[in-house]
């Protein structure tokens, strides 16, 4: 995308971004969420005294969008209440900047959901709160929360119209061969289709390794399902990086489970 289509206030932060780098303390939380499609990934971190942020920060890996955003939000955020910096949306990240290209507010313009999580992690941690999907140990996908509360409503046991998913972000958790075909069928009519894992490699036979090598399917190794959230519909998801021992969440649309 060229650079012309962004705003000059987008370009600025990008360029010279704000509050770049990590805070550490008793006093300071961090949400992380990351887009499985563009492979964005942010880290917000906030510095909370009297309820009241009094620092933010971040970390991001991702395009200019992306750096563009995380920087504006730890800006805009500073000095509120936890209450107020919780009303901040995607739409008023974008707004400050001026403007972003329709397909990045779903993309890249994550750092408000960062930040929610921030704020999240630091209220359950006063209140002594565990925060659904802490406690979880790995496992298999049958273990995810929130599974049985999704069906119909974007978890799927299984795919009868690969044509429904056209054009959706698709998580495809891995158990076994029958799960590996789907994903491969459903990369046909998406061309945004992960496949979670928690091996390092995927063991199949010769026939199947070659036709997901040729898919282009996004392979999450090392990784578990945690969690399905959304409101009324699958929104996100709560991955566990085993590798790292790190949790992040997700934006997708659709979650396939292959029993």
């Amino acid at each position: 995308m060229k650079s012309t289509q962004y705003s000059k206030k987008v370009l600025d932060h990008f360029r010279n971004p704000r509050n770049v780098g990590t805070l550490e303390g008793d006093d300071v939380a961090v949400g992380k969420v990351g887009n499985p499609i563009c492979g964005d990934l942010m880290e917000v971190f906030i510095k909370v005294k009297d309820d009241r942020i009094v620092d933010a920060k971040f970390m991001t890996f991702g395009c200019g969008s992306a750096i563009a955003t995380s920087s504006m939000t730890t800006e805009l955020v500073k000095g509120m209440t936890l209450e107020q910096a919780m009303e901040v949306t995607r739409e008023d990240v974008a707004s400050e900047l001026e403007g972003l290209p329709p397909i990045k507010m779903h993309c890249s313009n994550l750092a408000a959901d960062a930040l929610h999580e921030a704020i999240k992690r630091y209220r359950a941690r006063m209140t002594g709160e565990v925060i659904p999907g802490e406690e979880t140990q790995a496992g298999g996908a049958e273990c995810a929360i929130g599974k049985e509360n999704y069906l119909g409503k974007g978890v799927y046991l299984s795919v009868t119209n690969p044509e429904d998913f056209k054009e959706k972000r698709v998580l495809v958790v891995h158990t076994g061969d029958k799960s590996l075909e789907t994903a491969i069928e459903l990369s046909k009519h998406t061309g945004r289709v992960v496949l979670l894992t928690p091996d390092a490699q995927i063991r199949t036979n010769t026939k199947l390794k070659e036709d997901l090598e040729a898919s282009g399917i996004k392979i999450l190794y090392g990784s578990k399902l945690l969690e399905i959230r959304g409101q009324d519909e699958v929104e996100k998801v709560l991955v566990h990086n085993l590798n790292e021992d790190e949790k992040y969440d997700l934006f997708v649309d659709a979650v396939v489970l292959i029993d």
